[in-house]
């Protein structure tokens, strides 16, 4: 009777601690009171992070259905080990209800109640990557590399509020995102995962995160969640392409382009950080204490929770070998600066490091600075208060659908559109095929109800797939959704169909993956896909390629065989009808690429190159030659631009700015967005300079006919770059500012 009253009072939110109900906040003396109190295995239990797995029915990876809570396996937990966080829904395990959910965060609470000494309460965290993909009818958004192709940061930020506001409802306070790496090797698995290779739209898109999910008071209420920092630093760019395997980067390299965002975070009070899996320079970075403690806490000024990636102290025994054993790896990953350990699926961590605590080798002021940090996260998610009962309407609500097909609607990028194919005509016929045409997997990509995300029993019910929404329009639609057999057979069976048809749609697609399961070795498409296109051509109808990716896969073979491309990225649930309505006009595309496309798979050059990577065999500025360039993306009207020009030519001191301002013009015949894009050079200065880099963007709608004046203000603090003794610095010169084909410069004393 008891526990039933507890789960009526707290089942829909990690919100209360009944033991230790506050009326308000705690204040940092009173969490230091309480850390005064605690025990080395409390404390040690607060910095240990477990998956459902070890708590609940079943074996670790073959957990009862639906899942529930082992009491006796939460007793130990709680009891013996004072855990102080639990992740995940369990290891090979899908999404759950609103209900699951709900009755195991209200067990988990109800038996910490219980169990637990101190009445500290246990902090929940789960990977949200694209919208509450672990909780059913929570709703999808597009993947972070479509929502970076928005180039739309107010857009973006409405995601992550509606993210935060779901993982409320469900009753998860802490969520595994953003990934703030940047993409700068597409060949990686979690390519999709980033916003993009550019450090000025990926800082933007970094706030729009931050400040959904946190609030922009940064206060984490009922409707707010604490924000993950992934993953610090340089995860992204290994030298192989493979995840978690060795990168290579100079530390001028790294405050130039993967430190930025991170920075960024941290000065809008991103409460938590997980550390990069991998390794830098031949140091994994979880036992790096020039990154985990001289750069992120003394020169960033970070202060909230590091926590490792799954079993990453573990990994520094048995993968790094720069541990003989497990006492050995946590009293380094401990002493480089982590607070909290995914262990995830034991308490080995946790014997460790009560033993190097009571052997001395581990300071206690050392391990009270974590537990204060962790605590301090826990007490502003409102964990020790008696909240109020909170109703969430909006949960998997019209309205949250509607925002991701529009994410998804203003993330679509047309790439070719020769004689102007799209938009088609109503009542042609359509000959459709393709791994994406019917897959609402596809379109959704890993992270999605389970973590590789190839699962289809967990799909939501209703959404529709690409060839699903095609056929609910006026088109005459044919298909072959076995094109692997068709095409052994030469597409004989379906000769018909595709003679009558006025265009082919492929839909072209790669598996869902991603970290190790994702790797690949080249960028290059599946051949089976080229051949589809190759065997489709020979029809002589016009193709439409529709391109869903986890990361720019190569196209050359095949780009002079098609009339249009729509790169789709990863649109989530709203994907299939967002691309229906794009082929037929229903949406005019305005996405652009927010990365380099290449044209050969180990050609992989940004577009803020420097000048020798533009330098051919014949000394012609020509080498740089992509698939399509950063920033590219076509639209259905046309713009124009006129007018650039600056407000002074120079600046003098150092808190001087320029205007810059241009006309754009829509000049076709129907509405469209455009993004406008700002882009500086430094024409000479102490390290090489790029050609070009993106200094500001604005994305503005105009009706046919309309123009209007953008401006942007740009700072002598916006020209700077990192120099050789790695001091970000303006340097004295000229500078280019470029806007389309239009530029100005100014000169910088």
């Amino acid at each position: 009777m008891l526990k039933k009253l507890f789960v009526s009072v707290c089942f829909l939110c990690l919100q209360q601690m009944p033991m230790m109900a506050q009326s308000k906040p705690l204040s940092d003396a009173d969490i230091w009171a309480l850390i005064k109190k605690m025990s080395v295995e409390e404390k040690a239990g607060q910095m240990t992070q477990l998956d459902l797995g070890v708590i609940a029915k079943g074996d670790i990876c073959k957990l009862t259905w639906p899942q529930s809570i082992d009491t006796l396996k939460l007793k130990l937990a709680i009891q013996k080990y004072h855990i102080g966080s639990i992740l995940n829904v369990g290891c090979g395990s899908g999404t759950m209800s609103m209900a699951q959910w709900q009755s195991i965060l209200s067990d988990v609470q109800f038996y910490n109640h219980k169990y637990s000494k101190n009445g500290v309460p246990i902090v929940y965290g789960i990977d949200a990557i694209h919208g509450v993909n672990y909780t059913q009818k929570g709703t999808l958004f597009p993947q972070q590399i479509a929502q970076a192709a928005t180039w739309n940061p107010a857009l973006i930020q409405s995601v992550y509020e509606a993210t935060a506001y779901e993982m409320r409802a469900t009753g998860l306070p802490w969520n595994f995102s953003p990934v703030l790496d940047i993409g700068r090797q597409p060949l990686w698995s979690r390519f999709f995962e980033t916003f993009g290779e550019d450090v000025c739209l990926a800082k933007k898109m970094t706030a729009s995160a931050v400040i959904g999910l946190q609030g922009s008071q940064n206060a984490t209420d009922q409707f707010h969640v604490a924000a993950c920092m992934k993953h610090f630093l340089g995860y992204s760019f290994s030298l192989s392409g493979h995840d978690r395997t060795p990168a290579w980067i100079s530390e001028r390299e790294l405050r130039t382009y993967f430190l930025p965002t991170f920075k960024k975070a941290i000065d809008l009070g991103a409460k938590t950080l997980m550390v990069n899996s991998g390794e830098i320079n031949g140091v994994p970075v979880h036992v790096n204490a020039e990154l985990l403690t001289q750069l992120l806490r003394h020169e960033l000024g970070f202060t909230g929770v590091v926590v490792t990636d799954w079993e990453d102290i573990y990994k520094l025994v048995d993968i790094h070998k720069v541990a003989a054993n497990k006492h050995e790896a946590v009293f380094k990953a401990i002493n480089a600066g982590v607070d909290m350990s995914m262990t995830p699926n034991d308490f080995g961590y946790t014997e460790a490091l009560i033993d190097l605590i009571k052997q001395g080798k581990l300071r206690l002021s050392r391990i009270d600075s974590s537990v204060f940090r962790i605590l301090k996260l826990k007490n502003d998610l409102g964990l020790f208060q008696a909240m109020p009962q909170q109703a969430y309407p909006k949960f998997g609500s019209s309205e949250h659908a509607v925002l991701s097909y529009q994410v998804a609607a203003e993330s679509v990028t047309l790439l070719k559109n020769t004689n102007q194919l799209l938009p088609l005509k109503s009542g042609q016929n359509l000959f459709v095929c393709g791994p994406s045409a019917h897959s609402l997997n596809a379109l959704n990509g890993a992270w999605t109800h389970t973590w590789q995300g190839i699962d289809t029993t967990f799909n939501t019910q209703g959404k529709l797939t690409i060839l699903q929404a095609l056929q609910r329009k006026s088109f005459k639609v044919n298909y072959a959704l076995d094109f692997q057999k068709a095409q052994q057979n030469g597409f004989k069976q379906y000769e018909k169909a595709i003679k009558q048809s006025n265009c082919i749609v492929i839909c072209l697609a790669e598996q869902p993956s991603t970290e190790v399961p994702g790797n690949i070795n080249d960028l290059t498409l599946p051949e089976d896909q080229i051949q589809l296109v190759k065997s489709l051509k020979q029809f002589g109808k016009p193709i439409v390629l529709v391109c869903s990716f986890n990361r720019p896969r190569i196209i050359s073979a095949i780009e002079p065989d098609v009339a249009a491309i729509i790169y789709a990225n990863l649109l989530s649930d709203e994907g299939g009808r967002v691309i229906a309505d794009c082929i037929d006009g229903g949406i005019n595309p305005s996405g652009k690429l927010p990365f380099t496309y290449p044209r050969y798979a180990n050609d992989l050059v940004h577009y803020d190159r420097k000048y020798t990577e533009d330098l051919n065999i014949d000394f012609s500025m020509t080498a740089y030659n992509p698939q399509f360039d950063f920033g590219f993306g076509l639209s259905y009207t046309q713009f124009q631009y006129a007018d650039l020009s600056v407000s002074n030519d120079t600046m003098h001191m150092a808190a001087d700015s320029v205007l810059i301002t241009v006309k754009i013009k829509n000049t076709g015949l129907r509405a469209g967005k455009e993004v406008v894009q700002l882009y500086k050079s430094d024409l000479v200065a102490s390290v090489t300079p790029s050609v070009k880099q993106l200094q500001d963007f604005i994305k503005v709608e105009l009706q046919p006919g309309q123009e209007k004046t953008i401006s942007f203000k740009v700072y002598r603090q916006d020209l700077t770059l990192v120099n050789q003794s790695l001091k970000t610095v303006t340097e004295p010169g000229d500078f280019k500012f470029q806007i389309a084909q239009l530029s100005t410069s100014i000169y910088v004393q």
